[in-house]
């Protein structure tokens, strides 16, 4: 089969139904999170939270939201690194999936600075929201361009520190690989229409610029990584510097 990754796919993904649940999902969710963890996906966005937060003193109390938390496997990531290298995290998991938001729940029962809210990211609640960092981990692609613009002109007005968006490269040959993973790994049939499908809705570097030109940043950059994503950290300069000054 041709595989045409010019433009962005419009088609549907299956879990893109709020009011889905049971089993497979569930099981589509734990194994998305461990491919992502085998593919270093996880340590893409930590290493994003890193570089933002490098200069801010480990006193200070951050506050991460991480949109379309899935079953909360980031946020757990976090949570371990922060208590590792004593840092101060409060960390919030939204996703407009009430299943898939008990399951995140249940899962990180043992963390006390991880939280959960089931909400829809263009409702008042969300749009109100305030934190330090956002996260969007293979979050973005989920979303038409303008619907992309919207939600990120939300995060840049309501983030203090900064934004770390990780998500697919648009290309031929991470959708043959994924073809591969999904025999090595058994997905079920939803996982496998998903997994291709948001490979055809990924992105290309030039559509990340024109997005910051858009939003008008000035303080972003934009880099390839494996395995076939790209990783968009977005700096709020001013916001970082006030942030020294109530550290010293």
């Amino acid at each position: 089969m041709l595989v045409n990754t010019k433009y962005r796919s419009e088609d549907p993904e299956i879990m893109d139904d709020f009011a889905m649940e049971g089993e497979i999902l569930r099981d589509a969710l734990d194994k998305i999170a461990k491919i992502n963890q085998l593919l270093g996906g996880n340590q893409l966005t930590l290493r994003g939270v890193q570089d933002l937060i490098g200069k801010i003193s480990k006193t200070t109390e951050i506050t991460i939201v991480d949109v379309g938390c899935g079953n909360g496997d980031m946020l757990r990531t976090l949570a371990n690194f922060g208590l590792k290298h004593n840092l101060n995290f409060q960390l919030i998991g939204i996703d407009a999936n009430a299943f898939t938001i008990n399951h995140a729940r249940k899962l990180s029962e043992n963390y006390s600075n991880i939280s959960y809210r089931c909400e829809d990211i263009f409702s008042q609640p969300f749009e109100e929201l305030k934190y330090d960092i956002v996260l969007c981990t293979l979050t973005l692609h989920h979303f038409k361009d303008d619907e992309i613009i919207r939600l990120m002109t939300i995060c840049n007005t309501n983030s203090r520190i900064g934004i770390v968006i990780n998500d697919l490269h648009r290309n031929v040959l991470a959708y043959r690989l994924f073809q591969g993973l999904c025999f090595a790994f058994q997905l079920n049939a939803m996982s496998r229409e998903d997994g291709l499908v948001s490979i055809l809705r990924g992105f290309k570097k030039e559509e990340f610029v024109h997005f910051s030109e858009k939003l008008n940043l000035t303080n972003y950059k934009i880099q390839w990584k494996w395995a076939f994503r790209y990783q968009w950290i977005i700096k709020k300069d001013k916001e970082i510097k006030e942030i020294k000054r109530k550290d010293l």
